[in-house]
């Protein structure tokens, strides 16, 4: 297979199924050779990001994150998505492995406050580990905007959404959800709300007429994704 890139996914499995449903709904496609090529690493097994984050103690999942992007050096894919907010922690040392360039998931999200043109502050909604490790926060500290991290208490009920409800039910807790982002309006007095993390996009993809000011880091990386590879194929096509 020739003119495709690769998804570095898995961290959680629901979340990458919700991200490759995303790009296949939105290439614009009548037939099945006009959809895009890729291959999904569906990496189910890699340790839990924000468990190290919090705790070095915890096994670190960077070994198996480089083993990954040593095989994907062996494929040479246009380029590689990887789909998990968290595992940006670790964005630096991944991109220092290999040539094939990685699409950067909080900094493409950051940037869509640019387009949007917002002028107040932004809140953050992800793990613990990306809340500590500043994944986004640094992002959308360089661009000049005000950012509001959860406290302990709204923290807390975002942990719950995204690990007991979503990771380990399957259920899509939408009263927690609205609840969650209606405090981060109403409270936090927050113009935008960045999802920064793959289990609130998946919340965000399935519930009904959301009218939160809410900016999904996983749909814009779908975007830039169905952009990036339409490129390269039109390039190829010439």
């Amino acid at each position: 297979m020739e003119n495709f890139f690769s998804i570095l996914g898995g961290m959680g499995t629901m979340a990458t199924e919700s991200f490759v449903r995303l790009i296949n709904h939105r290439t614009n496609a009548t037939k099945d050779q006009e959809y895009l090529n890729y291959v999904l690493f569906n990496h189910a097994t890699v340790p839990d990001r924000t468990a190290y984050i919090l705790d070095r103690e915890k096994e670190n999942p960077i070994p198996y994150l480089l083993d990954d992007i040593e095989k994907q050096n062996l494929l040479q894919p246009n380029f590689i998505v990887l789909t998990c907010n968290t595992a940006h922690y670790f964005f630096d040392e991944l991109q220092a492995a290999t040539t094939i360039p990685i699409l950067h998931m909080p900094r493409e999200a950051a940037n869509e406050l640019v387009r949007q043109q917002t002028t107040g502050s932004v809140a953050l909604l992800g793990t613990e580990g990306s809340m500590k490790a500043g994944i986004y926060e640094r992002e959308v500290r360089q661009l000049g905007f005000d950012v509001v991290i959860p406290d302990e208490n709204l923290q807390a009920k975002i942990n719950h959404l995204i690990y007991h409800d979503i990771k380990e039910s399957d259920y899509l807790n939408e009263a927690l959800y609205y609840e969650i982002l209606e405090e981060v309006v109403k409270r936090l007095n927050c113009e935008k709300i960045i999802l920064g993390c793959t289990e609130l996009s998946l919340m965000q993809e399935f519930v009904s007429d959301n009218t939160y000011p809410v900016i999904d880091a996983q749909s814009i990386l779908a975007d830039r994704t169905i952009e990036l590879a339409e490129k390269f194929r039109e390039q190829t096509s010439k």
